[in-house]
Protein backbone atom coordinates (compact mmCIF):
# COMPACT_ATOMS: atom_id res chain seq x y z
CA UNK A 1 0.00 0.00 0.00
CA UNK A 2 1.16 3.23 -0.95
CA UNK A 3 1.86 5.63 1.89
CA UNK A 4 -0.58 8.37 2.00
CA UNK A 5 0.71 11.29 3.27
CA UNK A 6 -1.14 13.61 5.76
CA UNK A 7 -2.02 17.66 4.26
CA UNK A 8 1.47 18.56 6.95
CA UNK A 9 3.35 16.48 4.95
CA UNK A 10 1.96 17.38 1.69
CA UNK A 11 2.23 21.08 1.96
CA UNK A 12 6.09 20.44 3.12
CA UNK A 13 6.69 18.86 0.30
CA UNK A 14 5.25 21.70 -2.03
CA UNK A 15 6.64 24.46 -0.22
CA UNK A 16 10.31 22.64 -0.79
CA UNK A 17 9.65 23.60 -4.82
CA UNK A 18 10.48 27.29 -5.60
CA UNK A 19 8.29 27.66 -8.14
CA UNK A 20 8.34 31.37 -8.17
CA UNK A 21 6.24 32.43 -11.53
CA UNK A 22 9.59 33.66 -13.48
CA UNK A 23 10.65 30.24 -12.78
CA UNK A 24 9.66 26.60 -13.88
CA UNK A 25 7.00 24.76 -11.74
CA UNK A 26 7.78 21.03 -13.46
CA UNK A 27 9.23 19.43 -10.48
CA UNK A 28 6.51 20.44 -9.00
CA UNK A 29 3.83 19.19 -10.93
CA UNK A 30 6.18 16.05 -11.40
CA UNK A 31 6.46 15.50 -7.87
CA UNK A 32 2.47 15.62 -7.90
CA UNK A 33 2.04 13.23 -10.84
CA UNK A 34 3.74 10.60 -9.81
CA UNK A 35 2.08 11.18 -6.28
CA UNK A 36 -1.08 10.34 -7.37
CA UNK A 37 -0.45 7.67 -9.56
CA UNK A 38 0.73 5.92 -6.76
CA UNK A 39 -2.64 5.48 -5.73
CA UNK A 40 -4.17 4.66 -8.62
CA UNK A 41 -5.23 7.98 -9.64
CA UNK A 42 -4.67 8.81 -13.78
CA UNK A 43 -3.65 12.96 -13.50
CA UNK A 44 -3.36 15.17 -16.90
CA UNK A 45 -0.81 17.17 -17.73
CA UNK A 46 -1.38 20.43 -19.90
CA UNK A 47 1.83 22.07 -20.68
CA UNK A 48 1.95 25.54 -22.25
CA UNK A 49 3.42 25.48 -25.66
CA UNK A 50 4.42 29.21 -25.04
CA UNK A 51 6.96 28.83 -21.94
CA UNK A 52 7.44 24.40 -22.01
CA UNK A 53 8.95 24.86 -18.56
CA UNK A 54 6.01 25.67 -17.19
CA UNK A 55 2.43 23.38 -17.07
CA UNK A 56 -0.99 22.53 -15.33
CA UNK A 57 -2.64 19.76 -14.01
CA UNK A 58 -5.55 18.09 -13.29
CA UNK A 59 -7.45 14.83 -12.05
CA UNK A 60 -10.81 13.48 -11.59
CA UNK A 61 -11.70 10.94 -8.80
CA UNK A 62 -15.30 9.20 -8.55
CA UNK A 63 -17.78 8.21 -10.88
CA UNK A 64 -17.18 9.26 -14.86
CA UNK A 65 -19.77 11.57 -14.82
CA UNK A 66 -20.51 15.47 -15.17
CA UNK A 67 -21.49 17.40 -12.02
CA UNK A 68 -18.06 16.97 -10.13
CA UNK A 69 -16.48 19.39 -7.22
CA UNK A 70 -13.72 21.11 -8.53
CA UNK A 71 -10.93 22.06 -6.25
CA UNK A 72 -8.64 24.73 -7.78
CA UNK A 73 -5.12 26.34 -6.85
CA UNK A 74 -2.21 27.65 -8.33
CA UNK A 75 1.26 26.47 -8.39
CA UNK A 76 3.04 29.65 -8.61
CA UNK A 77 4.26 31.99 -5.77
CA UNK A 78 5.84 35.64 -5.83
CA UNK A 79 9.69 36.28 -5.23
CA UNK A 80 11.74 36.25 -2.03
CA UNK A 81 13.99 38.39 -3.54
CA UNK A 82 15.41 41.10 -1.39
CA UNK A 83 12.54 40.12 1.36
CA UNK A 84 14.13 39.75 5.30
CA UNK A 85 12.88 36.16 6.39
CA UNK A 86 14.11 34.55 9.47
CA UNK A 87 14.06 31.55 8.02
CA UNK A 88 14.27 29.21 4.90
CA UNK A 89 10.86 30.08 3.17
CA UNK A 90 11.34 26.61 1.10
CA UNK A 91 10.75 25.04 4.08
CA UNK A 92 8.16 25.17 6.74
CA UNK A 93 8.83 25.96 9.91
CA UNK A 94 6.19 26.02 12.97
CA UNK A 95 6.29 28.37 15.32
CA UNK A 96 3.97 29.80 17.91
CA UNK A 97 0.81 27.94 16.31
CA UNK A 98 1.69 29.45 13.07
CA UNK A 99 3.50 27.02 9.78
CA UNK A 100 5.97 29.46 8.03
CA UNK A 101 7.16 29.31 4.59
CA UNK A 102 6.62 30.92 1.18
CA UNK A 103 3.34 30.15 -0.62
CA UNK A 104 1.74 28.57 2.95
CA UNK A 105 -0.53 31.23 2.95
CA UNK A 106 -0.81 31.55 -0.79
CA UNK A 107 -1.87 29.28 -1.83
CA UNK A 108 -0.07 25.80 -1.47
CA UNK A 109 -1.28 25.31 2.19
CA UNK A 110 -4.46 25.00 0.31
CA UNK A 111 -2.94 22.67 -2.53
CA UNK A 112 -1.75 19.95 -0.40
CA UNK A 113 -5.40 19.58 1.48
CA UNK A 114 -6.84 19.39 -2.17
CA UNK A 115 -4.37 16.81 -3.10
CA UNK A 116 -5.21 15.12 0.43
CA UNK A 117 -8.74 15.04 0.00
CA UNK A 118 -8.26 13.57 -3.94
CA UNK A 119 -6.71 10.79 -2.41
CA UNK A 120 -8.91 10.23 0.64
CA UNK A 121 -12.17 10.76 -2.02
CA UNK A 122 -10.28 7.78 -4.40
CA UNK A 123 -10.15 5.49 -1.43
CA UNK A 124 -13.64 6.61 -0.23
CA UNK A 125 -15.11 5.58 -3.56
CA UNK A 126 -17.32 8.98 -3.23
CA UNK A 127 -20.64 8.79 -5.63
CA UNK A 128 -20.28 12.24 -6.73
CA UNK A 129 -16.75 13.04 -8.58
CA UNK A 130 -14.05 15.15 -7.19
CA UNK A 131 -11.93 17.04 -9.35
CA UNK A 132 -8.53 18.55 -8.44
CA UNK A 133 -6.96 21.62 -11.02
CA UNK A 134 -3.62 22.72 -10.38
CA UNK A 135 -2.37 25.61 -12.40
CA UNK A 136 0.37 28.49 -12.67
CA UNK A 137 0.84 31.79 -13.38
CA UNK A 138 -1.52 33.68 -11.24
CA UNK A 139 0.56 35.81 -9.54
CA UNK A 140 1.15 37.02 -12.78
CA UNK A 141 -2.47 38.28 -14.08
CA UNK A 142 -3.95 34.78 -13.82
CA UNK A 143 -3.25 34.00 -17.26
CA UNK A 144 -2.54 29.67 -16.71
CA UNK A 145 -6.25 29.26 -15.62
CA UNK A 146 -7.87 29.71 -18.52
CA UNK A 147 -5.66 27.45 -20.99
CA UNK A 148 -6.18 24.72 -18.12
CA UNK A 149 -9.54 24.86 -18.32
CA UNK A 150 -9.79 24.68 -22.27
CA UNK A 151 -7.60 21.60 -21.61
CA UNK A 152 -10.06 19.82 -19.00
CA UNK A 153 -12.87 20.10 -21.46
CA UNK A 154 -13.62 16.54 -22.98
CA UNK A 155 -10.66 14.69 -21.18
CA UNK A 156 -12.74 14.69 -17.75
CA UNK A 157 -16.12 15.19 -16.92
CA UNK A 158 -17.58 18.59 -16.88
CA UNK A 159 -17.75 19.85 -12.74
CA UNK A 160 -20.37 21.87 -11.83
CA UNK A 161 -18.90 23.81 -8.37
CA UNK A 162 -15.92 24.98 -8.44
CA UNK A 163 -13.74 26.16 -4.52
CA UNK A 164 -11.04 28.07 -5.46
CA UNK A 165 -8.93 28.05 -2.46
CA UNK A 166 -7.29 31.63 -2.13
CA UNK A 167 -6.69 32.38 1.76
CA UNK A 168 -10.44 33.92 2.63
CA UNK A 169 -10.11 32.69 6.56
CA UNK A 170 -12.66 29.62 5.27
CA UNK A 171 -15.15 32.53 4.56
CA UNK A 172 -17.34 31.90 1.90
CA UNK A 173 -16.18 34.36 -0.89
CA UNK A 174 -19.04 34.87 -3.83
CA UNK A 175 -17.26 38.04 -5.59
CA UNK A 176 -14.37 39.98 -6.38
CA UNK A 177 -12.97 42.83 -9.04
CA UNK A 178 -11.72 41.86 -12.42
CA UNK A 179 -8.88 43.51 -13.87
CA UNK A 180 -7.11 44.39 -17.13
CA UNK A 181 -3.35 45.61 -17.66
CA UNK A 182 -1.30 46.84 -20.64
CA UNK A 183 2.20 47.21 -20.99
CA UNK A 184 2.28 50.68 -22.00
CA UNK A 185 5.68 51.76 -24.54
CA UNK A 186 5.74 55.42 -25.15
CA UNK A 187 7.84 56.37 -27.55
CA UNK A 188 9.51 59.91 -27.41
CA UNK A 189 11.91 62.07 -29.66
CA UNK A 190 15.42 63.02 -28.45
CA UNK A 191 16.26 66.54 -28.47
CA UNK A 192 18.30 68.64 -26.11
CA UNK A 193 16.55 69.37 -22.50
CA UNK A 194 16.99 73.36 -23.12
CA UNK A 195 15.11 73.12 -26.27
CA UNK A 196 12.49 70.74 -25.15
CA UNK A 197 9.57 71.97 -26.89
CA UNK A 198 11.38 70.82 -30.28
CA UNK A 199 10.97 67.12 -28.91
CA UNK A 200 8.75 64.82 -27.59
CA UNK A 201 10.05 63.53 -23.76
CA UNK A 202 8.75 59.97 -23.49
CA UNK A 203 8.45 60.76 -19.58
CA UNK A 204 5.96 63.57 -19.69
CA UNK A 205 3.58 62.04 -22.14
CA UNK A 206 3.51 59.22 -20.20
CA UNK A 207 2.94 61.22 -16.73
CA UNK A 208 -0.03 62.67 -19.02
CA UNK A 209 -2.15 59.35 -19.02
CA UNK A 210 -0.31 58.67 -15.41
CA UNK A 211 -2.34 61.59 -14.32
CA UNK A 212 -5.27 60.54 -16.01
CA UNK A 213 -5.58 57.13 -14.31
CA UNK A 214 -5.58 59.66 -11.06
CA UNK A 215 -8.81 61.55 -12.22
CA UNK A 216 -10.52 58.54 -12.97
CA UNK A 217 -9.89 57.03 -9.38
CA UNK A 218 -11.17 60.57 -7.98
CA UNK A 219 -13.85 60.66 -10.20
CA UNK A 220 -15.15 57.58 -9.37
CA UNK A 221 -14.16 57.65 -5.55
CA UNK A 222 -16.41 60.93 -5.63
CA UNK A 223 -19.34 59.37 -7.59
CA UNK A 224 -22.79 57.12 -5.46
CA UNK A 225 -21.12 53.34 -6.14
CA UNK A 226 -23.64 50.95 -7.60
CA UNK A 227 -25.83 48.71 -5.19
CA UNK A 228 -23.59 45.36 -6.24
CA UNK A 229 -20.27 48.24 -5.94
CA UNK A 230 -21.16 48.89 -2.22
CA UNK A 231 -19.95 45.96 -1.06
CA UNK A 232 -16.91 46.08 -2.15
CA UNK A 233 -13.50 48.31 -0.55
CA UNK A 234 -13.02 50.74 -2.34
CA UNK A 235 -16.53 50.79 -3.56
CA UNK A 236 -15.35 51.31 -7.09
CA UNK A 237 -13.50 50.91 -10.19
CA UNK A 238 -9.24 51.58 -9.31
CA UNK A 239 -6.55 52.52 -11.64
CA UNK A 240 -3.07 51.54 -11.07
CA UNK A 241 0.31 52.07 -12.67
CA UNK A 242 2.73 50.80 -9.92
CA UNK A 243 5.99 50.61 -11.55
CA UNK A 244 8.27 52.69 -14.58
CA UNK A 245 10.84 52.99 -16.21
CA UNK A 246 12.49 55.28 -18.95
CA UNK A 247 14.90 58.08 -19.99
CA UNK A 248 18.58 57.89 -20.32
CA UNK A 249 20.08 61.34 -18.97
CA UNK A 250 19.01 64.84 -17.31
CA UNK A 251 19.40 66.93 -19.69
CA UNK A 252 18.06 64.42 -22.65
CA UNK A 253 14.09 64.56 -23.37
CA UNK A 254 13.33 60.61 -22.83
CA UNK A 255 13.34 58.31 -25.60
CA UNK A 256 11.27 55.57 -24.00
CA UNK A 257 8.91 55.42 -21.57
CA UNK A 258 7.76 52.07 -19.84
CA UNK A 259 4.50 51.56 -17.52
CA UNK A 260 2.03 48.73 -16.78
CA UNK A 261 -1.21 50.71 -16.84
CA UNK A 262 -4.09 48.22 -15.35
CA UNK A 263 -7.59 48.42 -13.54
CA UNK A 264 -9.58 46.70 -10.76
CA UNK A 265 -13.46 46.74 -11.51
CA UNK A 266 -16.12 45.84 -9.54
CA UNK A 267 -18.61 43.62 -11.08
CA UNK A 268 -21.14 45.77 -13.28
CA UNK A 269 -18.67 48.21 -15.22
CA UNK A 270 -17.74 46.51 -17.96
CA UNK A 271 -14.00 45.98 -19.00
CA UNK A 272 -14.78 46.63 -22.70
CA UNK A 273 -15.69 50.34 -21.79
CA UNK A 274 -13.35 50.24 -19.56
CA UNK A 275 -10.68 49.58 -22.06
CA UNK A 276 -11.74 51.84 -24.84
CA UNK A 277 -11.51 54.80 -22.20
CA UNK A 278 -8.31 54.30 -21.83
CA UNK A 279 -7.41 53.40 -25.57
CA UNK A 280 -9.47 56.82 -26.37
CA UNK A 281 -7.08 58.77 -23.62
CA UNK A 282 -3.72 56.94 -25.34
CA UNK A 283 -4.94 58.00 -28.86
CA UNK A 284 -5.92 61.80 -27.82
CA UNK A 285 -2.15 61.91 -26.01
CA UNK A 286 -0.76 60.35 -29.50
CA UNK A 287 -2.08 63.19 -31.44
CA UNK A 288 -0.76 65.86 -29.82
CA UNK A 289 3.11 63.85 -29.56
CA UNK A 290 2.65 63.01 -33.39
CA UNK A 291 1.99 66.69 -34.28
CA UNK A 292 5.40 67.92 -32.74
CA UNK A 293 7.17 64.53 -34.10
CA UNK A 294 5.50 61.98 -36.96
CA UNK A 295 7.93 59.36 -35.47
CA UNK A 296 6.16 59.40 -31.69
CA UNK A 297 4.01 56.93 -30.94
CA UNK A 298 2.19 54.81 -27.90
CA UNK A 299 2.24 51.35 -27.84
CA UNK A 300 0.12 48.71 -26.37
CA UNK A 301 0.41 45.10 -25.29
CA UNK A 302 -1.95 43.18 -23.65
CA UNK A 303 -1.07 42.28 -20.13
CA UNK A 304 -3.77 40.26 -18.72
CA UNK A 305 -7.76 40.19 -18.29
CA UNK A 306 -9.03 38.53 -15.20
CA UNK A 307 -12.79 38.84 -15.02
CA UNK A 308 -15.03 39.58 -11.93
CA UNK A 309 -16.13 37.06 -10.06
CA UNK A 310 -20.07 37.85 -9.98
CA UNK A 311 -21.75 36.90 -6.60
CA UNK A 312 -24.49 34.14 -8.17
CA UNK A 313 -28.29 33.87 -7.65
CA UNK A 314 -28.66 30.62 -5.58
CA UNK A 315 -25.31 29.57 -6.47
CA UNK A 316 -24.59 26.14 -5.98
CA UNK A 317 -20.82 26.28 -5.19
CA UNK A 318 -21.85 29.19 -2.65
CA UNK A 319 -24.66 27.04 -1.15
CA UNK A 320 -21.73 24.04 -0.38
CA UNK A 321 -19.60 26.74 0.97
CA UNK A 322 -21.97 27.55 3.22
CA UNK A 323 -23.26 24.16 4.32
CA UNK A 324 -19.71 23.23 5.03
CA UNK A 325 -18.02 26.31 6.80
CA UNK A 326 -21.77 26.87 8.16
CA UNK A 327 -20.85 30.80 7.13
CA UNK A 328 -23.96 32.69 6.19
CA UNK A 329 -22.56 36.58 5.88
CA UNK A 330 -21.99 37.83 2.63
CA UNK A 331 -18.16 38.07 1.60
CA UNK A 332 -16.68 40.37 -1.56
CA UNK A 333 -12.83 41.25 -2.04
CA UNK A 334 -11.15 43.80 -3.88
CA UNK A 335 -8.47 40.96 -5.27
CA UNK A 336 -8.82 39.04 -8.57
CA UNK A 337 -8.93 35.40 -8.57
CA UNK A 338 -9.35 31.96 -11.08
CA UNK A 339 -12.82 31.79 -10.00
CA UNK A 340 -13.82 34.67 -12.36
CA UNK A 341 -12.31 32.36 -14.84
CA UNK A 342 -14.58 29.23 -13.77
CA UNK A 343 -17.19 31.03 -13.97
CA UNK A 344 -16.49 32.52 -17.00
CA UNK A 345 -16.34 28.92 -18.70
CA UNK A 346 -19.80 28.23 -16.97
CA UNK A 347 -18.88 26.90 -13.54
CA UNK A 348 -20.46 28.08 -10.36
CA UNK A 349 -17.32 29.31 -8.51
CA UNK A 350 -16.60 30.25 -4.98
CA UNK A 351 -13.33 31.52 -2.90
CA UNK A 352 -12.74 29.38 0.13
CA UNK A 353 -9.82 28.81 1.25
CA UNK A 354 -7.20 28.58 5.10
CA UNK A 355 -5.27 31.28 5.77
CA UNK A 356 -5.42 35.62 5.66
CA UNK A 357 -5.14 37.34 2.98
CA UNK A 358 -2.63 40.06 4.60
CA UNK A 359 0.19 37.57 4.90
CA UNK A 360 0.19 36.94 0.95
CA UNK A 361 3.42 37.95 -0.66
CA UNK A 362 4.75 39.08 3.07
CA UNK A 363 8.44 37.88 4.21
CA UNK A 364 7.47 35.59 6.49
CA UNK A 365 4.68 34.58 5.10
CA UNK A 366 2.87 32.16 7.01
CA UNK A 367 -0.34 30.51 7.94
CA UNK A 368 -2.21 29.97 11.41
CA UNK A 369 -2.54 26.19 12.10
CA UNK A 370 -6.02 26.92 13.45
CA UNK A 371 -6.86 27.91 10.01
CA UNK A 372 -4.97 25.10 7.91
CA UNK A 373 -6.36 22.37 10.16
CA UNK A 374 -9.94 24.64 9.24
CA UNK A 375 -9.14 24.07 5.98
CA UNK A 376 -8.48 20.18 6.60
CA UNK A 377 -11.54 19.74 8.74
CA UNK A 378 -13.50 21.65 5.05
CA UNK A 379 -12.04 18.73 3.39
CA UNK A 380 -13.20 15.94 5.92
CA UNK A 381 -17.05 17.04 5.70
CA UNK A 382 -16.68 17.56 1.83
CA UNK A 383 -15.54 13.96 2.17
CA UNK A 384 -18.86 13.60 3.31
CA UNK A 385 -21.25 15.26 1.17
CA UNK A 386 -19.42 13.20 -1.76
CA UNK A 387 -20.06 9.96 -0.28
Amino acid sequence: MPNRLTPFELMKQLISFPTVSRDSNLPLIEWVETYLTSHGITSHRWPDPDQPHKAALFAHVGPDIKGAVVLSGHTDVVPVDGQPWDTDPWEVVEKEGKYYGRGTCDMKGFDALAIWALVEAHYAGVTRPLQLALSFDEEVGCTGAPPMIAAMQGVVPKGSVVIVGEPSMMKAVTGHKGGNAYTTHVVGFEVHSSIYYQGVSAIHEGARLIQWATEQNEKNRAATPAPLAEMFDPPYTTWHVGTITGGTADNITAKDCHFNMGYRAVPGDDPAALDQMYFDKVNAVKEAMQAVHPGADIVLTPRFAVPPLKPEEQGEAEGLARLITGDNAGHVVSYGTEAGQFQAAGYSAVVCGPGDIAQAHQPNEFIDVAQFEAGHQFMRDLLVKLT
